[in-house]
C-alpha cells in the first residue's frame, strides 16, 4: 500500500492561481499577460517595497531570483484557474492576455479569510497604483525594485490592456 504525499499549498499553483483571480477581479475589465501577472503576484505580497501597505509576506534577502520560480507557479496557477473557469484567455495580436470570468469574480467575493481580506485590500491598492503609472514607468519600477530578473521578463512582456 502506498500513500500519496500531501499536496503542498504554499507556493503552489493553487495559491498563485487564487491570487491571480483576486488581482484580475479587482482589475476587471483589464487583462494582463503572464509577465505582468508575475510582477503583480510578487508585488501584491510585497506592497511595502513600492510604498504601499505593509507586505503580507516577509522580506527575504536576495529574493530577486524569486521571480524565476514565481513565473512558473503563476503560469501553472492560471492553467488551473482556467480549468476551473475562473480565468479566461484572450489571444490578441499583442500576446496572450488573462482576465477574470464572471465565475472568477464571484469566487473572489467569497474569499473572506483574514489573509484573503488583507490580500484583496493590497490587490485593490496595487491595481490602483499600477493604473496611475504608464507602462514604461511600471517596467522601470519593476527593474528598480525587483531586480535583474525582471529584465528577462521584459523581453517577453507585453502591455496590460483594459
Amino acid at each position: 500500500m502506498t500513500t500519496a504525499a500531501p499536496e503542498q499549498l504554499f507556493n503552489s499553483p493553487l495559491e498563485t492561481g487564487v491570487r491571480s483571480v483576486l488581482l484580475l477581479s479587482v482589475a476587471q475589465p483589464r487583462a494582463f499577460d503572464l509577465t505582468h501577472l508575475t510582477w503583480l503576484d510578487h508585488l501584491v505580497v510585497h506592497t511595502a517595497d513600492i510604498g504601499g501597505p505593509a507586505s503580507l509576506h516577509p522580506d527575504i534577502p536576495q529574493r530577486d531570483g524569486e521571480l524565476v520560480v514565481r513565473r512558473r507557479n503563476v503560469e501553472d496557477g492560471l492553467r488551473l484557474m482556467r480549468r476551473l473557469h475562473l480565468v479566461a484567455t484572450n489571444y490578441m495580436t499583442s500576446g496572450i492576455l488573462f482576465c477574470v470570468t464572471e465565475e472568477g469574480a464571484q469566487f473572489a467575493q467569497l474569499v473572506r479569510s483574514d489573509y484573503g481580506r488583507r490580500l484583496k485590500e493590497r490587490a485593490t491598492w496595487l491595481i490602483d497604483y499600477v493604473g496611475r503609472v504608464d507602462s514604461t514607468e511600471f517596467v522601470q519600477l519593476i527593474s528598480d525594485k525587483i531586480g535583474r530578473w525582471s529584465i528577462e521578463f521584459q523581453a517577453e512582456g507585453g502591455r496590460a490592456h483594459g
